[in-house]
């Protein structure tokens, strides 16, 4: 932390209207919440949630181009270890989707199902696939891993239908288990701890062996994480997207090299369109390795169509 802030440049207080905004979403969320439940749980949840994403990106804005990465990561972490750890070992809430589909079954409003529908149902329509890019307790991990820069291999393009697959068999498991073997959730049981544990084994595991094995730390994320299944539709549509301007594009590629999730931004720059794609994380990597600086975040509605791949396997300029 004190390496961060002896790397803070100065910032103008326009800078820094995502976050500030962001947090004010989250914090009047949790007093909506808490005043109508009269839960505090929902007062402390949202509003720890929405500080640590907002401390994140402030970090990342203050920080010069070179370091932001770290403000990414601190969010990663304050978000990520909390979802697993507090509400995963702690609260013995199973956040994994299975834990999702259980609790919609049971009709229980428990942590999992509102952490779903507000991050990966309904918030992409407003923050994108920011959870992925911000917030993955599995990516947290993943992106530590040496293997930063994507070898576009086209792997969501080619293989990503295996998530669906991934998705629908998670479903399937569930309903046997709910029709067939009559099994019934108990929020916070030793049951639900045990599903969030082996959930997450499996998860690392293999997100490990494809990192190493294709050399791409977010292989997992392209090819077997089954969060994208609900996440895709409503991030094709959200209001918060890469843009660029396209008269200070160089061309140089660097944009396209430095995406972890294989997506040709320079070609959407170069068209005068922002990132349609529903692959894009929002990791804002790509922003950060443009040497004119032309890349940023933006909040705006499209309305014209997606006429480029999601994914690009052809090599940058």
């Amino acid at each position: 932390m004190i390496f961060l802030m002896s790397e803070i440049k100065r910032s103008r207080l326009s800078d820094f209207a995502i976050p500030i905004v962001l947090a004010l979403v989250f914090w009047i969320i949790a007093v909506v919440l808490w005043r109508t439940s009269g839960k505090t749980f929902y007062l402390f949840n949202f509003g720890y949630i929405g500080l640590a994403v907002s401390l994140g990106i402030g970090v990342y804005t203050a920080l010069p181009r070179r370091r932001r990465h770290w403000g990414r990561r601190l969010a990663q972490f304050l978000v990520g270890s909390y979802m697993l750890i507090f509400l995963g070992l702690v609260q013995r809430e199973n956040m994994q989707i299975e834990g999702f589909f259980f609790y919609l079954l049971s009709g229980l409003f428990a942590g999992s199902v509102i952490h779903y529908l507000v991050a990966k149902v309904a918030g992409p329509l407003i923050f994108n696939r920011g959870w992925c890019g911000w917030s993955c307790w599995t990516a947290m991990l993943l992106d530590l891993l040496p293997y930063q820069r994507s070898p576009k291999s086209g792997l969501a393009e080619k293989w990503g239908w295996i998530r669906y697959a991934h998705f629908f068999l998670s479903l399937a498991l569930v309903l046997i288990f709910w029709l067939g073997a009559g099994h019934r959730v108990e929020s916070q049981s030793l049951t639900e701890l045990y599903w969030l544990l082996g959930g997450n084994i499996l998860y690392y595991l293999s997100a490990g062996i494809l990192a190493f094995a294709l050399r791409d730390n977010r292989a997992f994320c392209k090819v077997l994480c089954p969060i994208p299944c609900l996440q895709k539709l409503p991030s094709r549509y959200a209001l918060l997207k890469i843009s660029g301007d396209a008269n200070k594009c160089t061309d140089c590629g660097l944009c396209s090299r430095a995406c972890p999730m294989d997506i040709n931004v320079s070609e959407y720059i170069r068209s005068n369109q922002r990132v349609l794609s529903s692959e894009c994380i929002l990791c804002l990597q790509c922003a950060d390795a443009c040497p004119k600086g032309v890349l940023n975040a933006t909040f705006k509605i499209d309305r014209r169509r997606n006429k480029l791949p999601a994914t690009d396997t052809r090599k940058s300029p």
